[in-house]
């Protein structure tokens, strides 16, 4: 029977040395309001879906926490359904700790977060302003600005001239980039983080040009009064012909520096069958490479944002993380920034190429059954005549822009409440393992029929079936999928970018003993 502990017994369990995942599984709305330092995002309307990735030992030791709404009880019986031994739920759930007197942090990805304004803090990386460097591009300076965030969010938004070069690529790419040691580099990205981290990242491996990281970001560009550009596609060059195997030696030296070890991958390949630990296999290249020759059983984790979302990928504190590249440059120099974000991380000797010789398990992950279908076309008239319920699945904000006319928005933590009613029910979901998760919960509810749309609400609105959009509906307050807290920061919104710059800023003065002593900034 899953224990419940009280807030003091998690935070001890937090620095007792021992593996442990904190898995908070409520939706990105809450979680995103106020939840503890090391807590881990899964929330229950994917809870099987992501958890094989973010627990993939299922002995390891798990904590649930919810809104002390019972919704991590619910989540409790589908990990032991899927073979977790060691299942544990914070009673009360965030409230509670907060209750206790421990902090509760707003934002996303905050340990990371953190971790950047420790960094700026503690090795001065240099910097300058929004107006600084316009005066530079006012003079014709030689000069680079290297956009460190991944291209869907350069494209969204960047600074002038701006080349998206994502963090994890710098120490590969910056030479192609910037080849005149004389040329000035400018590190962006939206906020703080990565503009911190990817210019400390260049000093770090030793690059003779001069570095600074754009304070702000492109939110304080436009702050500052200046116009961002939207829609730019200018990427990173091919490394070319350089030296790689120069490159790898930096890199190596930066590692060690670090004390991140280079580990054979016959090695890493027996971690994966001890049961006391858990081990991640994470290949840090471009989501392009992977998809051309990732080894099966690795995950893709872009280096940059594995550093940036570590909680993304990595759920257990304490586990460790093998990571591979294909040249040797990219996994040392995340490696590095792991090690001081306080993780036990390592390196596979010869990357791809030696990975690739080894068979290497593959996580089952979670079997879901399909769910039977029913047409737009079939389903339209029912609905309309009320003998078929239309429940939407899909983001709360997206429900309010256009959904098939008659249907009602929920979303699993939910979803029972719709169960009473004896009516079938048809399911509209972007992702259909999504609506057979909230069909298992509508089970459990009552509801005996349950079906998924076909082809889902781009087939429904192919078809010319009615749509309607509500833009009020569903409400504020029952949207706790999405975050207000960062929700305008990218739309030109002054005082949302103000408030989201000083929460980044504030987060030192938040830390306890504990959640500072995690960090290894050297």
């Amino acid at each position: 029977m899953t224990e419940h502990i009280d807030a003091p017994t998690l935070k001890s369990w937090l620095s007792d040395g021992r593996e442990i995942a904190l898995l908070d599984v409520r939706e990105a709305g809450q979680f995103g309001e106020a939840h503890p330092f090391f807590a881990i995002p899964l929330p229950y309307s994917r809870f099987e879906l992501a958890l094989p990735q973010l627990a993939p030992n299922p002995s390891v030791r798990i904590v649930l926490c919810d809104d002390g709404d019972g919704v991590a009880a619910r989540a409790a019986r589908r990990a032991e359904a899927l073979g977790y031994r060691n299942v544990h739920i914070l009673a009360g759930g965030a409230p509670a700790w907060g209750r206790a007197g421990y902090t509760l942090y707003a934002g996303v990805n905050v340990p990371s977060k953190t971790f950047g304004e420790l960094v700026e803090h503690r090795r001065h990386t240099p910097r300058i302003t929004a107006q600084e460097l316009q005066a530079m591009r006012d003079a014709g300076d030689d000069m680079v600005i290297v956009d460190g965030r991944p291209y869907a969010e350069y494209h969204r938004m960047n600074i002038p001239d701006g080349i998206c070069c994502p963090n994890g690529e710098l120490a590969l790419r910056i030479g192609a980039i910037a080849p005149d040691p004389k040329t000035k580099i400018v590190v962006n990205c939206a906020g703080r983080t990565r503009s911190i981290i990817g210019a400390q990242t260049l000093i770090d491996f030793g690059v003779p040009n001069p570095v600074v990281a754009l304070e702000n970001g492109t939110q304080g560009w436009f702050l500052a009064g200046f116009k961002v550009e939207n829609g730019a596609t200018r990427r990173h060059p091919d490394s070319g012909t350089r030296d790689v195997a120069a490159l790898a030696v930096r890199a190596r030296a930066v590692a060690e520096k670090h004390a991140v070890a280079y580990v054979p991958p016959a090695t890493v390949q027996a971690w994966l069958g001890d049961t006391a630990h858990t081990t991640y296999l994470l290949d840090v290249r471009t989501a392009e490479e992977f998809a051309a020759d990732g080894v099966a059983g690795f995950v893709n984790a872009p280096g940059g944002q594995l550093i940036q979302a570590t909680d993304q990928w990595v759920g257990v504190k304490g586990a460790r993380l093998a990571l591979v590249d294909g040249e040797m440059v990219r996994a040392p120099m995340v490696a590095a920034w792991l090690r001081q974000l306080g993780h036990d991380v390592c390196v596979i000797e010869g990357g791809v190429a030696a990975a690739r010789a080894l068979p290497w398990r593959r996580s089952a992950g979670a079997k879901l059954v399909p769910l039977p279908t029913i047409a737009p076309a079939d389903a339209a008239p029912a609905i309309a005549g009320g003998t078929l319920r239309a429940i939407d699945l899909r983001a709360g904000m997206t429900f309010r822009k256009g959904h098939a006319a008659g249907s009602v928005w929920s979303i699993r933590p939910r979803i029972g409440a719709a169960a009473p009613d004896v009516r079938p029910v048809v399911l509209i979901a972007d992702e259909p393992e999504v609506a057979a998760l909230a069909a298992h919960d509508l089970a459990a509810a009552g509801c005996k029929d349950v079906r998924l749309l076909a082809g889902g609400f781009d087939a429904w609105r192919a078809a010319g079936l009615p749509v309607e959009a509500t833009p009020d509906v569903p409400a504020d307050s029952e949207c706790i999928d999405f975050l207000f807290f960062t929700a305008r920061r990218h739309d030109n919104d002054p005082e949302a970018a103000r408030q989201y710059l000083a929460w980044e800023t504030g987060l030192l003065g938040q830390l306890d003993e504990q959640e500072r002593g995690v960090f290894r900034i050297a």
